[in-house]
């Protein structure tokens, strides 16, 4: 049991395998890649686990993949053969999916475990970079279909309980995600989006930025930087699992791939 909570993190994930490429895939990533690589000495000793909230992962229920050894889900496409035969053989902690089912259900929240659900990318890419020797346990929680800002907050509060035991809460997304528009009409909406997220999440009181992550919707260029939410809701959870303590940005790139802004938070002090 630790003494003290650990930060919560919402992070930009990237695009597709990138840590297993090289070339210019890999060097649109290098700012990426050094504040991920990063993040473990700033946050101190390995977490016992890490609850893992990706964008790629929906279900009807809140969800927690309960596998012991986790298989990758290979959930991206186009990408080099070799990206489909990689491996990152971090360990699953079944009783850490239980413990956070039962924190949810306490909460009314409805969850359920699976034990043969796998780590997409949105989950071992980001932990490939932040811990290469994959000896941290894993456990992958879903977002709930529906999408609604709400629920996620109050999942995120229900689970802020396992941070005091040596637990980290990541979510994994994108603060611009609109694989649509992956040209130079990406950067103003990115721009103006981004900057909402730097007022809300870090000069904004705690009352104020749950209320304006519930509203996310009425943020400047808000459904031209997310056409669909699923990359911006593990910010919710993470938010949520932190709600009341302040929030910084620990990764910011105004011109990610030559063409849109994305940033990356750190909620509470540890």
């Amino acid at each position: 049991m630790s003494e003290s909570r650990l930060p919560t993190l919402y992070l930009s994930h990237g695009g597709g395998p990138w840590p297993w490429m090289d070339g210019p895939m890999r060097e649109a990533h290098r700012g990426l890649e050094q504040a991920l690589a990063a993040l473990p000495a700033q946050l101190g000793p390995a977490p016992r686990a890490v609850l893992m909230v990706s964008a790629h992962w929906e279900e009807a229920a809140f969800t927690l993949g309960a596998s012991a050894a986790p298989a990758l889900i290979f959930d991206y496409h186009g990408f080099p053969e070799h990206t489909y035969r990689i491996a990152y053989p971090a360990p699953g902690a079944p009783e850490l999916a239980t413990r956070a089912c039962q924190l949810l259900r306490q909460a009314g929240i409805e969850a359920r475990t699976d034990p043969a659900r796998g780590l997409d990318h949105g989950a071992f890419v980001p932990m490939r970079v932040m811990y290469p020797d994959a000896r941290v346990p894993i456990v992958q929680l879903s977002l709930k279909r529906g999408l609604d800002p709400a629920e996620h907050l109050a999942a995120g509060r229900a689970l802020a309980a396992l941070r005091r035991e040596g637990v980290l809460i990541l979510g994994s997304g994108s603060s611009y995600h609109d694989l649509a528009n992956r040209g130079p009409g990406a950067l103003a909406p990115s721009q103006a989006f981004d900057g909402w997220l730097q007022q809300v999440l870090v000069d904004a009181g705690p009352a104020e930025r749950e209320t304006a992550l519930k509203d996310w919707e009425q943020a400047p260029a808000a459904r031209r930087a997310h056409p669909r939410e699923e990359h911006l809701l593990p910010l919710m959870v993470a938010a949520g699992a932190a709600a009341g303590e302040p929030g910084r940005c620990i990764y910011r790139e105004e011109r990610f791939f030559g063409i849109s802004t994305v940033s990356s938070y750190r909620f509470g002090a540890g």
